[in-house]
């Protein structure tokens, strides 16, 4: 083998390992991301059972559907439930007492409206906290449904405008 022909294996050898460390970088950088992407969404969105929450749970104060909240499904032809309930567990939005709590640690929640992005396989989580004001919500916040994560910092209007509502929930007492 000529000293050419090594050289020209060398380099091809070299700029394949120089290849393989790129994507490596790169999925190391995305799975960071998603990392530090996870570690904000359980802070800011699913909310750990704290010792109020615990004392709300076992509070002898009973809500009652119908009476002090409601829940409305719709479309369950697009989605279904199974799917809608796994996603507000997520984000603790199915703990109806952490929800009517008002306390400073609570849900303080007043309506909660979900729409179905089909196209980008998304669940949009419209908050509104009491004395919400203009049908503006709280917070707005994303559920992918491909990855199972919340989508806290990527919701934009255009994610869930024009979207077929799916669930509401809606704070009936005062």
């Amino acid at each position: 083998m000529s000293d050419n022909q090594k050289n020209a294996r060398n380099k091809k050898v070299l700029y394949g390992i120089i290849a393989l460390l790129g994507v490596v970088i790169i999925v190391l950088g995305i799975y960071v991301y998603n990392l530090s992407n996870r570690s904000t969404t359980t802070i800011v969105t699913a909310p750990t059972k704290s010792a109020s929450s615990e004392k709300a749970s076992s509070s002898t104060k009973k809500y009652i559907a119908g009476k002090d909240y409601k829940i409305t499904y719709s479309n369950t032809n697009l989605i279904n439930k199974s799917t809608i309930t796994k996603a507000l567990d997520a984000n603790g939005l199915n703990d109806i007492n952490d929800l009517m709590d008002t306390s400073e640690d609570g849900g303080d929640m007043a309506k909660i409206e979900v729409y179905y992005n089909k196209d980008k396989n998304l669940l949009v989580e419209r908050l509104f906290k009491n004395g919400y004001k203009d049908n503006q919500p709280t917070q707005t916040v994303g559920y992918d449904l491909q990855k199972q994560v919340m989508n806290l910092d990527k919701t934009f209007g255009n994610d869930y405008l024009n979207q077929p509502l799916v669930y509401t929930w809606e704070k009936l007492s005062k």
